[in-house]
Parts: C-alpha cells; structure tokens; sequence
C-alpha cells in the first residue's frame, strides 16, 4: 500500500473511533436518596431436577475440589450464594432419576445419592450459603395409588418435613427454603398443611417457595389471607425476566427460581449476564437459580451442557471453566445477600442495562451488561428484538455514595467474531471527579465497578486433557463402604441401581448392583414402563456387553444387558438400541426398543428366579448375537440402527433384581 494512503486509511479510522468514544451519552444517578430498593437475596444453581450432577462425584482428587472451589469459595470462582438441590423422588425428572429417602412407607435412609454431599461441600466453602430443596417427583407410595402428590397432603407434607429433618439430624444441614413442585398446578390446601406442619415441629424458619413454576399463585395470595401467610416467596421458572402485577402486588420477594437452561458457550455467558441484572431491572426479581449448577451428565442427555461449567468426564478428570462462571463473578464476589438494591437502576439509552446495590455501610457495586440480542439469546422463553449500540455512560454518584473517590473495575468482553474472550479481566480503577465517571461501552460487556477490592480471578492448574470413556471397562460392585448408592459413571433413566450387600450369599455375589424401585414414581416426565441405567460413550457402536443377572419376581420378573441405547432423559421411553432379554418364566426375547415392541428373536432360555445367570450381548454392525451362562442363544442380522449409543442394564418393569460382574468392551 502506498504509504500516503496507508496514512489516510489510519486517520480516518482514529477519527471514526474518536467520533464514536466521544458522543454525548446520558448521564446515569446513583443514589440512595429517597430510599432503596428491594432487598437482594442472591444467584445461585441447582442439582436436581433430573439427576445434573450425576458424574461431579466420580472425579477423583484434586479435580473434583477443584470443581468445587470454582461453583462455590467465595472471591475464587462463581462464589454462589445459593444452592437448590433436588429432593429426590426416584423418578426420571429430565436427565435421570435421583433416589429417594423413602423408596417405600417403611423405609427410610439419608445417605443415599449425592446431594446431601454437595451440600456439605458447598457449606464448608461458604457457611453462609442459602439451601433450598424442592421434590421434582415423589416415590409412588406418596400418591397412595395415584400419580398425583396432594389428594393425601399430609402424607406428602410429612414425606418433606421428614426430609428437612433428616437433613439436620443426619448431616448437620440447616434447609432455608422449600420449594412446592409445580408443573401442573399449584396446591393452595397442600401449601398450608406444609406450612402448619413445618411450624409445629419448630421448622418456623424454613420459608416456602409457591408455586416454583410461574406467577399465577400470586392471584391466588391476593384472596386468601391463610395461604399468603404460608408463603414467603414467589418463585417463577424461566420468566423471561418479567413478573406480573399482581405478584408485586403481593410484596413478596420475587425469585427467578428456575432460569438459565442453556448451552454454557458463549452465547450461554451472554443470556446469563443479561439475565442477571435484567430480572431485577424488569421484574424486580431479587434471586436467580441457575438450571443447572454444573453440567456434569452424559452430553448426549436432554440439555446437554446446559450448567455454569463443564464436568462430564470423571475417567479422564478433564473440566472446562465457562464462561457464565466469571459472568456469575461479577455479581456474586462483589455483593451478598442482605445488599440493597438501589432504586436507581434501569436500561441505558442504546441497550444494555446496569444494577446497582449497596450493604449499606458506604460500600456500593454496580454491574453492567450490554449484550446484544443475539449473543445473548436463553434457550426460552422467546428472547423479543432488541438493539444495543456503542455508548458513552456517565454515572453520577449522589447521596451517601458522593464521597467515593475510586471504584475497582472488572469487565468481560464477547467478541464473537474474533472469538477472542476477554473474562473477568481486573482494570485499573476508575477516578471519581466531583462523584462523576464516564465509561466508554462496547457491545457485548460486562462491567463491574465497586469499592469492594478482595475479587479474585481464581484459578489451578490445566486439568487433564479431555478423553473419551475407556473402550474397556468393568465393575465388580464389590465396595463394602461405598462413598455413594450408585456405582460410578452408571446414570439412572429410570428406575434406580444402588450398591446391595447380598448377607444371603456368602459367595461370589456378595456386592451387587440392585434395582430397588417396586411402583411407578409420580414424576411429570414420561417414565418408562422398563427400569434402565445408561453407561460409557454414546458414539459407540461395536461393543460385547457382559453382565451377571438375578432376578427377584417368580413369575413376571426379567432383566437385560443393552447396546447403543439411544435415548435418555425424558425421551428414555422411546429409546431403541439392542436388547437382551431374560425372564424368570424361561424365556428371552431381542428386541430393537426398550418398550420391548420390535421383536429381532425370542424362545425359550431356560432361566429363572433366585439364580444367577451370566448374559453377553455381541453387536458388530448390522450383527448381533447373545451369549447365556456361556453357551450361544441367539443370533440376529438386520441390525441398521441405532448405529451408535450407550450400554446399558435394566428390568422389564418396577422390580427387583441384581446385577454383577458388569463388563463392556467396545471396538
């Protein structure tokens, strides 16, 4: 390029940029005078509703704590202020099922699944977390013979209370908050009877949630003066950061209770940081959950990677610290609950939006967001067209905030184009003239600007490299003292498999794999009518699967070993791959489908109950061919698809039965 025209070239692009850096702008107040806003009550995540954090206990150390450290030390990582779990029902509730307390009226065990673990572990980290739980399905007995939970509300209640209970008895864990289960409806006389029960077994500060699905409850604490007393907050699931009128009618605290649901790319980042700030600005919602905590279950399940990180790979130890973490950091490291929001916050001229809040002691945060529409798009509701241009902001600081003289700077920037990220990047701090700052924001920002200095960009060493699950892989279940009910790496779809000691057999099957669930959970997803728990890498496609088998129903039970299942999750239904059937009356059947419809062969195998029997299942191609106690039963050709998916073990129905000596080879 000519060098006089190279230079013309460069003035004019430093002149478009000075053009544009030294536009007017609006001039934005920060103030406490007149009052302030509603109180600030936290963002946080949730395990649960559908088995989430699933593979997050198989990590080994250092990675597992590191993952830990990450979601919830404080001025590290994502520094949440709330963690909801599931309380669980043993029912598929979106990615897997998670075991109950109370598999049946008489049971009863508080140590079985993860969650009371996650909870300690979050609780070590931070003490001042806030717990919530919410039962997404109920184990069958609650709906004494219904798939419904409140036609017996004080069987539900006490099944709840209980669990609050057993929470603090067992492991020392104090439950804020309880949410009430609401994909259909909400139940205003099961919201009571859970309100009485709670305050006469001295639980008066354990707050409900209603109806943890939508606004429509609100109406409803209007009318009646009985069920407005039960409830202390108004939880909405994805409420595209509106509210309605009557919920602020109400002057409950308004929760965002169920957000997020969205792939953790970028573009997840930016539906979070617009989310954040934009729930309070729209909605005057003063709490945010992201669904989920931590994608830490197969990807190929319904909402794959939809969690603040990654950690889906506890064979190799490889997580992946996305974005939203340091998009939670810009809030969560430089305010707590119990902050105040000022009254003056709101949208800027040319989009965007900024919050501000104080603890009222002189120390005040303000959090920016300029994302545009689509870099910022959740995965619902519907995201309305917007537009967000470059602009010059300029905050002045009234009040008791007119002194301040300095403010810390933080900033994320998107540049999805370049797909160069700039995260949770600490600045220089900005001067105040006369309580008065200009910032210059770009498209596609996150700012925080606060007198609070102890943020922190935490950080480890890179964790392993990503790795497929291991082509070879056994389990013999024989664990005495198993830090878990369930086996590593196996992911219940329905139905639930916990460790069993068999005290009858002495022998080789002392330890043992057992499914335990005998009736139909109450869920809203759509169980399937079989038991099945999903294991290894969903892209295989030629594997031997080998497993020992026992079966507990005289006369209906039966049991499989299956390859390249294709489906999970609220799907797991309608799952196809290659079934190996035994049953208790002596036959076996092949069948294309978990429902057991499309038939490949079948006849007589001679099994039956209270023995064990070893299965192999070979699939090459459009090959498959099954072994019984070492002797050949079947063999099918035909197969052409699925062409891929994971193995898999399970039931013919609600039944128990065993299972050892698991084995899975793949090509």
């Amino acid at each position: 390029m000519d060098q006089r025209v190279f230079w013309v070239f460069a003035s004019a692009v430093c002149l478009l940029s000075l053009t544009v850096h030294s536009s007017s702008g609006q001039t934005y107040p920060l103030t406490d005078e007149g009052g302030l806003g509603r109180v600030f009550d936290g963002i946080g995540g949730l395990s649960g509703g559908g088995a989430t954090s699933r593979l997050l206990v198989n990590y080994a150390e250092p990675y597992r704590s590191q993952i830990l450290d990450y979601l919830f030390k404080p001025n590290f990582g994502a520094s949440l202020h709330i963690l909801k779990v599931e309380i669980g029902g043993d029912a598929q509730t979106t990615d897997g099922t998670e075991p109950s307390y109370m598999h049946y009226e008489n049971d009863e065990n508080f140590f079985r699944g993860y969650e009371w673990w996650l909870m300690k572990e979050a609780k070590k980290r931070n003490p001042n977390i806030t717990l919530i739980a919410l039962p997404w399905a109920f184990p069958g007995w609650v709906g004494r013979g219904k798939n419904w939970p409140y036609d017996f509300p004080d069987v539900t209640a006490a099944y709840v209370v209980n669990w609050v209970i057993g929470a603090k008895k067992y492991h020392d864990l104090d439950i804020q908050y309880i949410g009430i289960w609401n994909e259909r409806s909400f139940n205003s006389k099961y919201i009571k009877v859970l309100r009485n029960m709670l305050d006469s077994v001295g639980l008066t500060d354990v707050g409900i949630v209603a109806a943890d699905g939508d606004w429509s409850i609100a109406k409803s604490l209007i009318a009646d003066p009985h069920l407005n007393d039960s409830v202390q907050v108004i939880g909405a699931h994805y409420p595209g950061t509106t509210t309605v009128p009557e919920a602020l009618t109400t002057k409950k605290k308004l929760w965002s209770s169920e957000d997020y649901s969205t792939f953790n790319d970028d573009v997840g980042g930016g539906c979070w940081a617009r989310i954040l700030n934009q729930n309070y600005v729209n909605g005057q919602m003063t709490a945010t959950i992201s669904w989920n905590l931590v994608a830490s279950y197969y990807q190929e399940l319904p909402f794959g990677r939809d969690g603040l990180m990654t950690a889906q790979e506890p064979w190799s130890g490889n997580y992946v610290v996305e974005s939203p973490i340091w998009i939670t950091a810009h809030s969560t490291q430089f305010t707590q609950p119990g902050w105040t929001y000022l009254q003056t916050v709101g949208h800027f001229a040319q989009g965007g939006s900024y919050v501000a809040l104080t603890d009222g002691n002189g120390n005040l945060t303000v959090v920016i967001e300029t994302m545009t529409h689509d870099h910022s798009i959740c995965i619902r509701p519907p995201l309305p067209p917007f537009n967000v241009t470059s602009q010059n902001a300029t905050f002045q600081l009234k009040g008791s905030f007119a002194s301040i003289k300095e403010l810390q700077v933080w900033r994320s920037h998107f540049d999805l184009k370049a797909k160069k990220h700039s995260l949770f990047e600490k600045l220089p701090p900005v001067k105040l003239v006369d309580g008065s700052f200009t910032l210059n924001l770009a498209e596609d920002e996150v700012y925080t600007l606060t007198t609070i200095r102890t943020g922190q960009k935490g950080s480890f060493p890179e964790p392993p490299p990503s790795a497929r699950f291991p082509k070879a892989y056994k389990d013999n279940f024989d664990t005495r003292n198993p830090p878990f009910s369930e086996a590593p790496n196996f992911a219940d779809q329905t139905g639930v498999f916990e460790y069993y000691i068999n005290l009858t057999d002495p022998g080789p099957h002392t330890f043992t794999l057992r499914q335990v669930v005998t009736e139909r959970p109450i869920t809203w997803a759509t169980d399937a009518d079989q038991t099945v728990t999903v294991i290894g890498d969903y892209q295989w496609q030629n594997m031997m699967v080998t497993c020992d088998v026992f079966m507990e129903n005289v006369q209906s039970g039966g049991v499989f070993v299956a390859a390249r299942v294709d489906k999970g999750g609220q799907s797991v239904r309608s799952a196809k791959g290659v079934f190996f059937w035994v049953f208790a009356d002596g036959s076996y059947k092949v069948t294309n489908d978990l429902a057991g419809q499309s038939v490949l062969a079948e006849g007589q195998s001679g099994t039956r109950p209270f023995d064990w029997h070893n299965l192999s299942l070979s699939v090459k191609g459009q090959s498959a061919s099954g072994m019984l106690d070492g002797r050949q039963l079947w063999n099918v050709t035909g197969v052409s698809s699925p062409k891929n998916g994971w193995a898999a073990i399970g039931t013919h129905s609600f039944e128990l039965a065993q299972f050892d000596n698991f084995n899975v080879l793949a090509e």
